[in-house]
């Protein structure tokens, strides 16, 4: 074994050490990679199971969505806190694969140990698994046998990408989703997400859902004055409307009636001076995110004004990209105004919502309106659609697909394999480790599908090795990926691969946990310092000071 390894007794303890003490780990973040991945990898796949979540705000939730599982979990081990924020940072700029990159971090996590058990340097480890990474992207493009034509009909590319989990109705919801796209693309074939808005409300079918022009969000018009046709110029705030809320942490000095009775009055002219300021400023549409005064709402009333009160930031956030207008973080006017032809609220079921519409054919938004019976099979729905616009923005940039189903890992498992078997040195051992923790992927797959584990990798090792690249995990064994239209895309799988990459590098460095000291509470000022005749009796006699 190298010297410069440490054995396992000189290592420091682990900050969280496992029940029943058991023998130590090399990688201080594997016990957490572990931890994490066992919640995560039943939820794996079409057929992962659901988990039950209860919220810090005390809502039940019923998802099998890693993203969503991931963002609910208090973590207090630093190393899953790091896991968990690569996962959903990736999530955020693919719209799915948070699975994938914990449990493959998890799995390199795990062989990464073998090899530092097995006598490999911490620096030729991470040298060798980033020399592992580069071939692995670079054989990436090898494996990508189809490619979405930019007239071809996207429903066949987005039913795999909105089935990640069971859904109802999904080839109505795939379909319409693929309209959309369709619709929403611009004719140099760019595609931007912004623009297409999906509004979830509750009441009616699934099958119900429709595609509307214009922009619709889920929120309500609060005050007497609720539309606007003919010219509608709209400003965002993602503030409250009028002054701070009462809660706020500000204290207010008031010592008498007189006082009190100028301190509301200045309220009211604070509020009514603010809501005036929009009302010079030609807007007559103000959507906030935040609360709503009820004096400030008054004024807008009679200023013409119709205030929108929005349910989530994104809402503002697809307003703001579709009518060119920023979103303001005070209640001040914008320099340039939103502009469309009419604003309105329309009843939907049994949500409200409020439509922004323009005149011609050329609406610069569409939006999807979501309609299902329950609160979970909203979210269901409203998930996956935002997994398919993902995909599809994804494939307007790079139109390349994978086989799916676990057939790109195993794919890349047998070349990584093969050519580990026949290198010396460090690299030749990280190619084998690459390997076989992208084969546990799709062995979890078969897990989660009820199927013998052992002998669908079997089945799939031996196709593989003949050569037969496009065999994956299917419901009921191996299928033909090409033949049951299930592809991945290669924007999203390669971005997933650096992104645990990275992070396993970071992990596998970390030798000891270190938790700062909680300083302690600051003492308050004990007051002058005695004087001589206040001295305690047994207090020491300091020597007076020596002068000149």
């Amino acid at each position: 074994m190298d010297g410069g390894v440490p054995s396992v007794r000189e290592l420091p303890q682990r900050l969280w050490p496992g029940p029943g003490g058991g023998e130590q780990h090399l990688l201080r973040s594997l016990a957490a990679a572990h931890a994490l991945g066992g919640i995560i990898r039943p939820c794996y796949g079409p057929l992962g199971l659901q988990k039950l979540l209860v919220t810090a705000k005390g809502e039940t939730v019923i998802t099998g969505y890693a993203t969503a599982i991931l963002g609910a979990l208090e973590l207090e081990h630093p190393a899953a806190r790091l896991l968990r924020d690569a996962a959903l940072s990736h999530a955020q700029h693919s719209g799915d694969g948070a699975a994938f990159v914990v449990l493959l971090a998890e799995a390199l996590l795990a062989e990464a140990e073998l090899l530092l058990r097995a006598g490999l340097p911490r620096a030729q480890l991470r040298e060798a698994y980033a020399a592992a990474t580069a071939e692995t992207l670079e054989l990436l493009p090898s494996l990508a046998v189809r490619s979405l034509g930019p007239l071809e009909d996207p429903f066949w590319v987005l039913h795999t990408a909105m089935n990640t989990h069971t859904l109802s109705h999904a080839e109505f919801l795939t379909r319409l989703v693929a309209q959309a796209c369709w619709e929403a693309q611009e004719q140099d074939g760019t595609f931007r997400p912004e623009r297409l808005g999906v509004c979830a409300l509750r009441g009616g079918q699934l099958d119900r859902s429709c595609l509307l022009p214009g922009l619709a969000v889920p929120g309500k018009s609060c005050g007497k004055v609720t539309a606007v046709v003919g010219g509608a110029r709209v400003a965002l705030f993602a503030c409250s409307f009028g002054l701070a809320h009462p809660n706020a942490p500000a204290t207010a000095t008031i010592s008498s009636p007189a006082e009190l009775a100028r301190f509301q009055i200045g309220n009211e002219q604070m509020t009514e001076k603010q809501v005036l300021q929009l009302a010079t400023g030609n807007v007559n549409v103000a959507v906030v995110w935040g609360d709503v005064e009820e004096r400030a709402l008054a004024q807008a009333d009679r200023s013409g004004i119709v205030v929108i009160q929005v349910k989530a930031l994104r809402e503002l956030a697809c307003l703001s990209e579709v009518l060119g207008t920023p979103v303001m973080p005070y209640l001040l006017p914008p320099l340039q105004l939103g502009k469309c032809q009419r604003v309105y609220p329309q009843e939907l079921g049994q949500g409200s919502a409020v439509v922004f519409e323009w005149e011609g054919s050329d609406t610069p938004a569409l939006t999807l309106v979501l309609r299902a019976a329950t609160k979970e099979g909203l979210r269901g729905a409203e998930q996956a659609v935002y997994h398919g616009i993902d995909a599809f923005a994804q494939l307007c940039q790079d139109p390349r697909l994978l086989p799916g189903a676990g057939a790109t890992e195993m794919a890349l498992a047998k070349i990584l394999a093969d050519k580990g078997a026949a290198l010396e040195g460090p690299s030749g051992p990280a190619l084998l480790a690459f390997a076989q923790a992208l084969r546990s992927l799709p062995a979890t797959l078969a897990e989660n599908a009820g199927l013998v584990v052992s002998q669908v990798m079997a089945d799939m090792t031996a196709a593989h090795q003949q050569g037969h690249f496009l065999i994956g995990v299917g419901v009921e064994g191996i299928i033909n990926v090409a033949q049951e239209e299930v592809w991945d895309t290669l924007a999203a799988k390669a971005q997933a691969l650096r992104a645990v990459v990275d992070i396993v590098l970071q992990l596998a460095t970390v030798d000891e946990i270190v938790v700062a000291k909680t300083s302690p509470p600051l003492q308050q000022d004990p007051g002058p310092c005695p004087t001589k005749a206040q001295e305690h009796p047994s207090s020491p006699k300091t020597p007076a000071p020596i002068t000149r």
